[in-house]
């Protein structure tokens, strides 16, 4: 586990490992305001090894929320709740980022917006994205700029756009959705950089600014493309995952050994020189260390295996059992914990219940 547990930096953030535990919504919030559960879960992934926290997404306007118990960051007032979660963690000395977010056609509210009119589908509802006006853009632009303030007032480290899965970003990034014919639909990349420039302006210039890209959107062609882009507009991570998960054409070297998103991240990684992230399917240290030294990337995520152990990286180090993801076909942890049979198991194994 030599380079698994080397130390890396991100500007002026240190790290003691390559491991970071990524956003991941839980759903503790009331009202978009941080609840002592919320703080309790931070301090504990924190106390658990990892060499960075992102927090998992936090939306920047009321109207963009992917669910009701979402955290917020659309008002200055909720700024003293998210400082808790930020000393929780480094009381544990270790580096927290915020994952800043608005959910576009794919979130909750009931008149949805999207870069152009989008008819979205899932089990509950199926919805049609209003068309963004230049008004919309420009104040939805503002409303990150400001969430990014807030994130450096609060003593975050560093935030990460999310910029996949789907989101408005994603939205805005994947030609399949986005069907404007203005310069933000010919030139789509120009909705982040716009932002990326407006949060410099409010943020001292160490404060660390990275995104989470699709690697896919739709193709790993259009990833590659916008990993070099924002790396030349001054972004300074690239955490790579998902695209738009029904507008994405995934084609992987047949017999790759990690999943498809790993692929995309190798893939990137190959084009820039800003520090890339990698997701899925990471759920032994083995095959972290795998992927660090056989990709070239320079840093795993390690979600679900938080989520069973999170304690992960410390039992990783000492070479003990670290739990395992079971890959359920619906992930039994999400808002019913006790239900999730990798945690069960893994509990049961260390005599914790």
């Amino acid at each position: 586990m030599k380079k698994l547990f080397k130390e890396f930096n991100i500007k002026n953030v240190k790290m003691k490992n390559r491991i970071c535990v990524p956003p991941m919504v839980v759903g503790f919030a009331k009202d978009g305001y941080v609840a002592p559960e919320n703080i309790e879960r931070y301090k504990k992934l924190a106390q658990g090894g990892a060499g960075l926290i992102i927090q998992e997404a936090t939306c920047i306007n009321a109207d963009g929320k992917l669910s009701e118990k979402q955290l917020g960051i659309w008002k200055d007032d909720q700024i003293e709740g998210l400082k808790k979660i930020v000393n929780a963690v480094h009381e544990e000395n270790c580096p927290i980022f915020i994952q800043i977010h608005h959910a576009g056609v794919v979130g909750i509210s009931e008149n949805p917006i999207c870069p152009s009119a989008y008819e979205y589908k899932n089990s509950a509802r199926t919805v049609i994205g209003r068309e963004m006006t230049i008004e919309d853009i420009k104040s939805i632009q503002n409303d990150y700029i400001e969430a990014a303030r807030r994130s450096y007032e609060a003593g975050y480290d560093g935030i990460e756009l999310h910029g996949c899965h789907g989101y408005l970003i994603s939205q805005f990034l994947n030609k399949r959705v986005n069907k404007r014919t203005d310069e933000y639909g010919s030139n789509p990349e120009k909705f982040v950089i716009e932002i990326l420039e407006g949060i410099r302006k409010v943020t001292p210039k160490e404060f660390v600014v990275g995104i989470r890209l699709g690697g896919f959107e739709p193709t790993i062609e259009d990833g590659l493309h916008y990993a070099k882009v924002l790396e030349k507009n001054g972004i300074d991570f690239l955490d790579i995952s998902y695209g738009f998960f029904s507008e994405q054409e995934m084609h992987v070297t047949e017999g790759y050994k990690f999943s498809n998103a790993v692929y995309s991240a190798e893939k990137i990684k190959e084009e820039v020189s800003v520090p890339v992230f990698a997701v899925n399917g990471i759920y032994v240290a083995e095959t972290a260390e795998e992927i660090l030294n056989e990709t070239n990337v320079d840093i795993v995520d390690i979600g679900k295996g938080a989520l069973i152990n999170p304690n992960w990286a410390n039992a990783a180090k000492e070479g003990k059992d670290t739990g395992k993801c079971l890959s359920c076909a619906k992930c039994m942890w999400f808002g019913q914990s006790k239900a999730c049979p990798g945690k069960v198991i893994f509990e049961k194994n260390n005599e914790q219940i």
